[in-house]
């Protein structure tokens, strides 16, 4: 039902090995594909955010002025997921549940 959509190369065609596409849904299948489109935007977005530190430096100031935390004092890459207070947690998820619609 969908050999024939933007994106299907020789020498696979079609490929949908965990079978999502079983049902033959079209509006699931756009769907399934915008979201694929907009985590690939987003996964970019985190890289742009990994490199713009290490290059041209950090954001003056606090990041939680309650905690003492500087934005200085918060290391690059993974080692920042356990910087973050859970009130910024909160927020990031609050902002992420708002604009997956």
């Amino acid at each position: 039902a969908f050999e024939n959509e933007l994106g299907v190369q020789a020498p696979y065609g079609f490929w949908d090995p965990l079978d999502f596409t079983a049902d033959g849904n079209k509006e699931n299948f756009l769907r399934r594909r915008a979201v694929e489109i907009k985590h690939g935007r987003v996964s970019m977005y985190a890289c742009i955010g990994y490199l713009v530190p290490e290059s041209i430096g950090k954001f003056p100031g606090y990041l939680s002025p309650s905690t003492g935390l500087k934005f200085s004092d918060v290391p690059n890459g993974l080692g920042a997921l356990s910087k973050v207070p859970a009130a910024g947690w909160a927020q990031i998820v609050l902002f992420c549940g708002l604009i997956e619609n």
